[in-house]
């Protein structure tokens, strides 16, 4: 069973210490929001979590999931869970009160949404691709489909999907062929999309899907896709599930991971046509799914953060359990704990994990100002923050989710290997995650051309800056030994950006060559940052006699060793980018 009683404490510490809750509670919208409120939340959230969500996840992976008679059958572990899940008003707490929400900031669902993925990461997808519909609709949508979609969405009472992947066209969307025939006030839509998660079960009474598909006169290209909602069920004239819409699952991948997770391959229209509505103008359909994509992916960085959380705990309880060997001078066998070797696996899977969680986090707190601060200026500075931070936190977090399940793997020896122990499933559950959502390298090209040569790097360097003001501090505290490798590994960032823009002006294949070793750099570099940031908060408590000594004096000794054994891999990454692709691109295609 997952135990969240440190993480509560970690999570409780970036919230109300780090990242400032007291601040985002002062804006308008949040004003019943405070650090005990928090510690209240997270206490349930952690017990209902470990003990209703957590024990299910072995099971459902093993039981998975299927497709008869046009409908997906869900792991019979999961039986009633989403019921209890919407009934706890889980899936509400950060929604908009205007449409049933509890308006709590997003700063502090982020942890909620972060154990709920922990406990069990393919139950937590059905909530997670919700939230983004939820994005899209509150921004793109008419007041009309607000009023009909949101309060049931935002509840959990029903469900959504994003549906964009085509099997000819995978990330290229300009590939989408499904068709938006209109027809009076609606559009029937046909085709099929692929990878769609949790695109159909028994849970709700409806679920939403949003589609991407083109109408009859639209041009070629991302230019001509147009954004749909198409309820499983078409809503009556009360607004309630009525007919049964003509879209179908027609199976469910055989995966790697996340078997509990149905990824359906969807068919509109073979019954003569999907009902849909247009979501906003037509052929606007890809700057609309942005939004929706853009949140899944900080979520989908949650999800590394969450693995790997789950991932060190169970290697900690093995480690403290299994005894073998002994140490130098002592003839009596110990639990692997002791050992130097299995301290640096758990350290490495602990600082890289709350490296991640910061990093995340941060994020959310940013998506606050940018929903509710009154101010237009305030609001257009933190999109811009979003903005940069989304590829790190999407990338990085999952490349860490990936690295400390394979390290939890290692700790437990040839048990690992063994499926009995758990140990395997979350290094098979984590490896989707630097593919889903736009893979890695889609992020690493996101970063390079949208977010640094697009608006010539102003995104970044405003971020650099800001992160050197919060690091002012250390020195003063005696944490100088923490922030001036960070402060140097920004140095190294500003010379690679420089360096890429007087190489990308004459070379078109540089830019994606190297964006990848920009990506990681620049990402362990902001999340070095943030862990001294966390480093000073914590400093700062124990500077002013704080009974939690234990729980500080390890943040600092964590954050050390992430400066340490960790931040040292910007040098290879800044070393490696200089490189360019001559060694890259020398090999010619047929000689692979």
């Amino acid at each position: 069973m997952t135990d969240y009683t440190a993480p509560l404490n970690e999570m409780a510490f970036l919230v109300n210490d780090v990242l400032g809750i007291d601040d985002i509670a002062s804006l308008p919208g949040y004003e019943e929001c405070s650090t005990e409120l928090v510690e209240a939340i997270y206490g349930e959230a952690g017990r209902y979590f470990a003990e209703i969500i957590a024990p299910t996840n072995q099971s459902a992976d093993t039981e998975g999931c299927r497709v008869e008679e046009s409908a997906v059958v869900t792991a019979e572990s999961l039986d009633g869970l989403y019921k209890g899940f919407v009934e706890g008003g889980w899936p509400a707490l950060s929604g908009d009160p205007q449409f049933e929400g509890q308006g709590m900031p997003h700063l502090v669902g982020v942890a909620v949404e972060e154990m709920c993925q922990s406990a069990n990461l393919s139950f937590s997808l059905l909530p997670l691709l919700t939230k983004g519909v939820i994005t899209a609709i509150e921004r793109y949508a008419s007041d009309e489909q607000k009023t009909a979609y949101l309060p049931k969405l935002i509840s959990g009472e029903w469900t959504g999907t994003m549906n964009l992947t085509e099997s000819q066209a995978g990330s290229d969307l300009a590939a989408v062929r499904t068709k938006a025939l209109p027809v009076d006030d609606h559009y029937l839509i046909s085709g099929q999309k692929i990878f769609i998660t949790w695109g159909d079960h028994g849970y709700t009474d409806n679920i939403v899907h949003l589609v991407l598909a083109r109408t009859p006169d639209a041009p070629e290209g991302v230019k001509g896709i147009s954004l749909f909602v198409v309820p499983k069920f078409i809503l009556d004239a009360e607004g309630k599930p009525g007919q049964r819409n003509d879209v179908y699952p027609v199976s469910v991948e055989h995966k790697m991971g996340i078997h509990a997770s149905p990824t359906c391959v969807l068919s509109f229209g073979d019954n003569g046509g999907a009902v849909g509505y247009l979501i906003g103008e037509e052929n606007e359909g890809l700057s609309y799914m942005f939004a929706m994509m853009n949140h899944a992916r900080l979520a989908v960085g949650l999800q590394g953060v969450a693995v790997a959380e789950r991932a060190y705990q169970q290697a900690v309880n093995y480690a403290r359990e299994r005894v073998q060997g002994n140490l130098p001078g002592q003839a009596e066998r110990v639990a692997i704990i002791h050992h130097p070797d299995v301290r640096r696996m758990l350290m490495m899977m602990r600082s890289q994990t709350e490296a991640a969680r910061v990093l995340s986090y941060s994020a959310f707190a940013h998506w606050d100002y940018l929903s509710h601060s009154p101010d237009a200026d305030t609001r257009e500075y933190h999109q811009r923050r979003v903005d940069i931070l989304t590829p790190l936190v999407k990338a990085l977090s999952t490349e860490i989710g990936n690295e400390v399940a394979y390290i939890g793997v290692q700790v437990h020896g040839g048990m690992g290997f063994i499926e009995e122990t758990g140990a395997a499933q979350h290094m098979r559950d984590a490896r989707i995650l630097p593919i889903y959502e736009g893979t890695n390298g889609i992020q690493a090209l996101d970063l390079i051309g949208r977010k640094l040569l697009r608006d010539k790097g102003v995104a970044l360097g405003e971020l650099l800056s800001d992160l050197k003001q919060d690091l002012q501090s250390a020195d003063k505290l005696g944490l100088e030994h923490l922030s001036q490798p960070v402060l140097k590994s920004f140095d190294l960032c500003e010379e690679a950006v420089q360096y890429i823009f007087e190489q990308a002006r004459s070379d078109a294949n540089f830019a994606g060559a190297v964006a990848f070793e920009l990506l990681l750099l620049v990402s362990n570099c902001v999340a070095g940052a943030l862990m001294v940031k966390s480093a000073i908060a914590a400093q700062l408590k124990l500077d002013a006699g704080s009974d939690k000594t234990s729980f500080y004096t390890t943040k600092l000794a964590t954050v050390q060793f992430y400066i340490e054994h960790v931040l040292p891999r910007t040098e290879a990454y800044s070393r490696s980018l200089k490189f360019g692709h001559s060694a890259i691109m020398a090999v010619d295609a047929d000689a692979f």
